[in-house]
């Protein structure tokens, strides 16, 4: 059956050989070679004999949940660096000026605020992988503190235990509205915070810390607790699979339109698990202080420092893309940076300094997603752009191109000859000549 010539189908040009007459309408489908290159949805499709098996784990992948290939890693790790750079940076300041503050009982104190900012920032972190925020973060740590403020002369474990659970309801609440009506994540966990404040805002400003836990006593392995949960998910995250099924959620298509089974399930679980770890840093930053008092901005401040935090590290804010070490480097900068404020008496509001991370994050997004895309996805523009364009690409691994047409037409018409001859061919000499013989 032939389609090569008919209405509604462009003639391509012969696969067959340079050696081959190119015929509209000679050949059929099965004419063409098994190696021939096709395109669906803007991607390559090859004869899976002809391509090795990397590639076909990048062909196949389907082109709604992100583009094919390994995100490129580089730009994370020179970020990194310099965010490294940054906090010895930072340090070394502090240590100069202040240097009783990195010694003894006032460094453990920085190490488990450390703990439990970094917390909130896995969880806020966390959810942005998934592709849908959590801005409830803020408001269910400094609700889970002051709980464990009133309660904790009831046991650390068994207080720490009920605010879990707590905030796990919290959180399935939160992944039934995402997954279930399939909304932004921001949105719906903003009306979640708004509900978290209505409850903080039923309490005084001040609690006395009940109970005698002192958090300190293991502040170097709470500290090395959040370090290593940082790191082992980043490495985690760096998985292509991993990677692709976490962010899911992230939107590549028409944002009505389901992302299956695997991206519910997976999302819901990351908002959930984001608001648990959010519950346990606030009973952290809690058992910290004798007197635990409620932020001015009822959580929404936290929100903010987490978030730039997470964004600060690498954390795209589109979802699906992070680095490894960037968290921690980030969680450790900032606090630093708020004990160096408080240090030197600038009274910097917390709101700028989360306006100016989540800024600061943006930025960064930009470069993680303009630096960190496929190389693959790169090239199969440009294969696009070539084809749409007009161009011919050649076959791969052949050194195969195009023979030239058969008949070649001359768009001009011959030119008369200047003398001999009039503008009339029948008014020629030769048939005079002949008609007078």
């Amino acid at each position: 059956m032939a389609y090569v010539g008919e209405p509604g189908f462009r003639d391509e040009p012969d696969f067959r050989g340079a050696g081959s007459a190119y015929q509209p309408g000679s050949y059929s489908v099965s004419d063409y070679p098994t190696d021939a290159t096709e395109t669906t949805l803007g991607l390559s499709r090859r004869n899976s004999a002809s391509v090795s098996s990397a590639s076909l784990d990048d062909v196949f992948d389907d082109p709604e949940h992100g583009e094919p290939g390994r995100d490129r890693l580089a730009v994370h790790a020179v970020w990194e660096l310099l965010l490294l750079l940054g906090v010895g940076a930072v340090g070394f300041l502090l240590w100069r000026q202040h240097a009783e503050l990195l010694r003894g009982a006032a460094l453990k104190e920085l190490l488990v605020n450390v703990g439990g900012f970094g917390m909130i920032t896995l969880g806020a972190g966390l959810s942005l992988r998934a592709a849908a925020p959590n801005l409830a973060v803020g408001p269910v740590a400094v609700a889970a503190g002051i709980y464990f403020a009133q309660q904790g002369d009831a046991g650390v474990i068994k207080t720490t235990g009920f605010v879990v659970l707590v905030a796990a309801a919290f959180g399935v609440a939160l992944a039934v509205m995402v997954v279930g009506f399939h909304v932004p994540g921001w949105a719906a966990s903003l009306a979640g915070a708004f509900l978290a404040i209505v409850w903080l805002q039923q309490h005084s400003a001040t609690y006395d810390v009940q109970g005698g836990y002192a958090p300190t006593r293991h502040a170097y392995y709470l500290a090395g607790g959040f370090a290593a949960l940082a790191i082992v998910g980043g490495l985690i995250g760096s998985i292509k699979t991993v990677r692709r099924a976490v962010g899911r959620f992230r939107p590549v298509a028409d944002p009505a339109k389901r992302r299956g089974g695997v991206a519910a399930g997976l999302t819901g679980g990351a908002l959930v698990l984001s608001t648990v770890l959010a519950a346990v840093g606030g009973v952290l930053l809690a058992a910290n202080q004798a007197k635990y008092s409620v932020p001015a901005g009822l959580g929404l401040d936290l929100t903010g420092l987490t978030i730039g935090a997470a964004l600060i590290g690498g954390t795209s804010a589109f979802g699906r893309r992070g680095g490894i070490f960037g968290t921690v480097f980030a969680v450790v900068l900032l606090n630093l940076f708020r004990l160096y404020d408080s240090a030197e008496h600038w009274r910097i509001s917390v709101f700028a300094m989360a306006g100016a991370a989540v800024g600061a994050g943006l930025i960064v997004t930009r470069l993680v997603e303009s630096l960190g895309r496929p190389r693959s996805a790169d090239g199969e523009e440009e294969a696009e752009d070539d084809w749409t364009s007009g161009g011919t690409q050649p076959l791969a691994g052949s050194a195969w191109s195009p023979p030239p047409p058969r008949d070649s037409w001359s768009s001009s018409l011959p030119a008369q000859p200047s003398s001999g001859r009039t503008t009339d061919l029948w008014s020629d000499d030769r048939w005079g000549s002949r008609s007078s013989t």
